[in-house]
């Protein structure tokens, strides 16, 4: 089985904070350009920060410029049930690949009534789903045993895993075993080769962003079967992670190491990461090291 990799896109903006769709497809075309498929709309593409119609046009852009060249995935998922479909039958309309779903934030969730959530979705649309766990931002998590049971359903294809810790993700990987079809991403950049050499269809990263040629280079010499050269990128991958993130919140990081590199991605939306020149200092010695910059 190929495994595949997808970079979760950060979303370009102009100096007002407007999408910058222009600079956004360029990013895309950079992606496609080295091997990987797309996420957009999700943690690095500043989903909150995006209101319902941006995260439509967003997509259907998105779309449009791989134009079959790739995968695209885009996260639906909102605190409440009722916009999530909504949002997700307005993914199913403009026909990407997979629908992901984040787990709901602010609102407390029992795990039955993530059952129900999730159910919904996948029920409402005919684009297969994938559960999106980040325990840390939502405050929401999804058990093991529950994405066992909601791996039953015939329109939820997956999870995507970006919990960070190897025990859930090993757990999650058990399910998918246990569950043919059910296929499991992994979001952690350090996990990327070990996950792959353990069972997952592929990852999610927010780090591909800034380098998409070394995911890509991961993923092709894992499926080539050269696993001395996957665990290289891998070392290249998870010190460069180490080092950037080290600094602070990973998505805010990602997106101004990229505008270091490429001005024209812009800044996030407010309240994230202001420019501080100290900062920008670090991150761009991080960059150079790597020679990124």
């Amino acid at each position: 089985m190929t495994k595949e990799a997808y970079v979760a896109l950060v979303t370009c903006f102009n100096e007002d904070e407007t999408i910058n769709f222009d600079a956004t497809r360029a990013q895309v075309r950079r992606q496609v350009r080295a091997g990987n498929n797309i996420m957009c709309a999700g943690t690095n593409g500043d989903f909150t920060a995006l209101t319902f119609d941006e995260k439509v046009a967003l997509t259907e852009a998105v779309v449009d410029e791989v134009a079959g060249r790739a995968k695209v995935i885009v996260n639906a998922g909102m605190p409440a049930t009722f916009e999530t479909i909504k949002l997700a039958r307005e993914f199913d309309r403009i026909g990407v690949d997979g629908i992901a779903v984040i787990t709901p934030f602010f609102i407390a969730c029992t795990q039955d009534g993530m059952v129900r959530h999730f159910t919904a979705v996948a029920e409402a649309v005919s684009t297969p789903v994938y559960l999106y766990d980040i325990p840390a931002r939502t405050q929401n998590h999804i058990e093991p045993a529950t994405a066992k049971a909601l791996a039953d359903h015939p329109n939820i294809a997956g999870i995507k895993d970006s919990g960070g810790a190897q025990d859930t993700l090993e757990a999650y990987l058990k399910v998918g075993q246990e569950k043919p079809g059910f296929a499991v991403y992994s979001g952690p950049d350090h996990l990327v080769h070990w996950s792959l050499m353990n069972g997952a269809a592929g990852c999610i990263s927010g780090l591909g962003n800034v380098m998409p040629d070394v995911l890509a280079a991961l993923l092709r010499a894992h499926n080539a079967g050269d696993h001395a050269e996957a665990e290289r990128q891998q070392q290249i991958f998870g010190n460069f992670r180490k080092d950037l993130y080290g600094l602070g919140y990973p998505p805010a990081l990602v997106k101004r190491a990229l505008y270091l590199m490429d001005t024209s991605v812009g800044a996030s939306r407010q309240p994230a990461l202001l420019p501080e020149a100290d900062q920008d200092r670090k991150i761009a010695e991080i960059l150079k090291t790597y020679d990124l910059l």
